[in-house]
């Protein structure tokens, strides 16, 4: 919509989020001289992470539905063009399709997931934080083909490369200036350009690991999206569309076409980008929406291939500006038949994964959740599978390294532990990162400030058994800068093997590399001194799971409120 100093009009949305953009004709006779309009429909996906299979769970529903997979979601992809005639149809992606993984897709660094998505009809997609997990050159090494560097081949035939084009305009290499990969793209729909952005969070340094961003520097999103809605209206395109890898979510209330309460960082970057972007398709949140926000169409499909936005634009045809533009999530559902060249491609590589993924290494005698409890009115408590994560990390390392507690990110657990039986495939899903456990030496004082920071960054820490705190709901928050002058976790309530803490005593704790190099914005780890690396948490998790078989959910009793524990 981006005729310079011209004033966009935008109807309310409905749940189908309609924005009715630019002049209406008078009469009949001016309405019938106009030419047709351009229909285009963007579909739409973000977060995939590489489930190739449906999830299992509640990660593997929707609006009350079973959905996911892609067998089924390359069907739907396929149903949706056919619907909306097949050449003005453009698919694209908000990031995340790679990372955090599923086994079938992480033991070939995601190879199998960029070849079913290409098969799918993808596009276009943005980078997302987890496309940066293994690294620059290996995420330019899953655009342009190659074998692994380490690992080659690892299915005996050549990986050809993403036949969809990543785009990343705010992640530049922090020696010459220039961004990693090609900022935007442009796609000719009868005529009409329709011009796509694409970028990851700002904030992708502190969720991914140092190695993962090394030599990148990442500049915020709505900036970013301006200076590229300017480059691309030089280049006479009128039609912007930013492929974001940052959200928001709405109040519980809201359905997945609904926009209740919005929340988030996608609200002020939209906000704030120029009103020649027409529509923002978001993610990174896992949430569902369809939003009109500073009068721009802001959508997200939930993750793991669950929905589709069915996007449909109206373009006109001599200004190339958006009239319309309408958006409506469609389930993913698992009713249709399943595309044969993805169960072929499934079916291969599970054939060259093996008897892997099907050994058993333990049992539960119960479902064990990742879902967190609710600590004074937010998801910030603590989690039964969490908890028995950052047990299995304290066994793995109390007699090697003599830690006494433990502490697990909530981002690193991906994935439900179902009743029974647990597979090394299952037991994967859960911890899919291969981050190393580092064993470090903190004082009573840094341990103190290190659970104040969690106020700070709004995620919980999950403790080993052998910690126990309280926590302070009146108490006030620390700073970014100096997250030690909160007063959230009652001084002297921390307790470590039933042991009241000393702010001068030194202890050894264990956490994933991950963390310890300030992951989550977890500053105050990067103190601990002394550190040794030792295993892969997947392995510590294994180890433990065989051990101490069958396992059941950990309590939740190691962060307790004062109105739980009155003050004495």
């Amino acid at each position: 919509m981006s005729v310079p100093g011209m004033r966009r009009a935008a109807v309310g949305l409905t749940a189908l989020a309609v924005a009715a953009l630019g002049a209406v004709a008078t009469t009949p006779e001016q309405a019938d001289a106009r030419p047709k309009p351009v229909d285009v429909t963007l579909l739409a996906l973000n977060d995939f992470h590489g489930n190739l299979e449906p999830p299992s769970g509640s990660s593997g529903t929707i609006a009350g539905q079973t959905a996911g997979g892609v067998e089924y979601l390359a069907t739907h992809l396929a149903e949706l063009r056919a619907a909306a005639k097949r050449k003005n149809t453009i698919t694209v992606a908000a990031g995340d399709l790679i990372g955090a993984s599923p086994l079938l897709s992480a033991a070939f660094h995601d190879e199998p997931t960029i070849e079913a998505l290409s098969m799918a009809g993808l596009d276009y997609a943005s980078v997302g934080n987890h496309e940066f997990d293994e690294g620059a050159a290996e995420l330019l090494r899953i655009q342009n083909g190659g074998c692994h560097p380490v690992d080659g081949c690892a299915d005996g035939t050549p990986y050809r490369g993403a036949g969809f084009k990543y785009l990343s305009a705010n992640a530049f290499k922090t020696a010459t200036g220039k961004p990693l990969m090609a900022p935007y793209a442009i796609h000719k729909v009868q005529g009409v350009k329709v011009g796509f952005i694409g970028m990851t969070l700002e904030g992708t340094p502190q969720i991914v690991s140092q190695q993962g961003v090394a030599g990148l520097t990442f500049a915020d999103e709505a900036e970013t999206a301006n200076r590229y809605a300017r480059e691309l209206r030089r280049k006479g395109v009128q039609t912007i569309v930013v492929l974001l890898h940052e959200g928001g979510a709405q109040a519980a209330t809201g359905g997945i076409n609904d926009c209740v309460g919005m929340t988030g960082p996608i609200v002020d970057i939209a906000n704030r980008m120029d009103p020649s972007i027409d529509v923002v398709v978001s993610g990174h949140t896992h949430q569902a929406y369809i939003c009109n926000i500073n009068g721009k169409l802001v959508t997200s499909a939930s993750s793991f291939g669950r929905l589709v936005t069915d996007i449909d634009l109206k373009i006109d045809r001599r200004s190339g500006d958006v009239i319309s533009a309408a958006a409506n999530n469609v389930v993913v559902t698992r009713d249709v038949a399943k595309d044969p060249k993805q169960t072929a491609l499934i079916d291969r590589y599970k054939t060259v994964l093996g008897p892997v993924a099907d050994r058993q290494v333990g049992e539960t005698t119960e479902a064990i959740t990742k879902t967190q409890e609710t600590l004074f009115g937010t998801s910030l408590g603590e989690s039964p599978l969490g908890n028995l994560v950052a047990d299995a990390q304290l066994a793995a390392t109390d007699d090697e390294q003599n830690a006494v507690a433990a502490f697990m990110n909530p981002g690193g657990v991906r994935a439900d532990l179902n009743a029974g039986p647990v597979t090394y495939e299952e037991a994967f899903t859960v911890q899919p990162f291969a981050n190393n456990l580092v064993t470090l030496d903190l004082t009573g004082a840094q341990l103190y400030c290190v659970l104040e920071q969690q106020f700070v960054t709004g995620r919980t820490l999950y403790p080993s058994s052998t910690v126990g705190y309280v926590v302070d709901p009146a108490g006030t928050t620390g700073t970014a800068t100096d997250p030690c002058t909160g007063t959230r976790v009652v001084r002297g309530s921390l307790t470590i093997g039933g042991t009241a803490v000393d702010t001068a005593a030194t202890y050894r704790v264990t956490v994933n590399n991950f963390l310890a190099g300030g992951g989550d914005g977890f500053s105050a780890l990067t103190g601990g001194t002394n550190q040794v690396t030792g295993l892969i948490d997947l392995d510590a998790l294994v180890a433990y799971l065989t051990a101490q078989s069958p396992v059941s959910a950990p309590a939740l009793d190691r962060i307790r409120t004062t109105a739980e524990v009155p003050a004495a």
